[in-house]
């Protein structure tokens, strides 16, 4: 009997909300799931608020970029740019990959855990959050 390798961890801690960031994080998380990692999105303050929202794919850019805003925006369409939740299904169809929300983050954005319960695996401490990353091989903080 041959014991399979656990696949390695591939962590993105998603704290920024504005769409480059979300779409970083959602183009990460599908590479690796197709690599075959096993991905762990946990969401943060803006994102959790975003997603409870119905925004998450709701082009919006930092700032200091809005002159370009509008260009980069048209761009994404003509290409035909995945959307973000379109990237994180196609994380879940492509291999091992949850999202989780931290619990946390739900009751300091004031978002009730229903608004995304249907749209996360799991909500989750920061305790829990912790035990369950801590073996992986990339941790990244978007």
């Amino acid at each position: 009997m041959s014991m399979s390798k656990p696949k390695p961890k591939f962590v993105l801690f998603a704290h920024n909300a504005t769409y480059d960031k979300l779409h970083q994080v959602a183009t990460l998380a599908l590479t690796a799931a197709a690599m075959e990692k096993d991905v762990i999105v946990v969401l943060f303050f803006w994102t959790i608020k975003k997603l409870a929202d119905g925004k998450i794919d709701e082009f919006d850019f930092p700032p200091e970029y809005a002159d370009a805003a509008v260009t980069v925006a048209q761009l994404l369409k003509e290409k035909k740019v995945p959307k973000i939740s379109e990237m994180f299904q196609d994380a879940r169809l492509a291999g091992h990959f949850r999202l989780i929300a931290c619990s946390a983050g739900l009751e300091y954005m004031g978002v009730e855990g229903a608004a995304v319960a249907k749209q996360v695996d799991e909500v989750m401490g920061l305790p829990a959050i912790l035990s369950l990353t801590a073996d992986a091989e990339t941790k990244l903080f978007i």
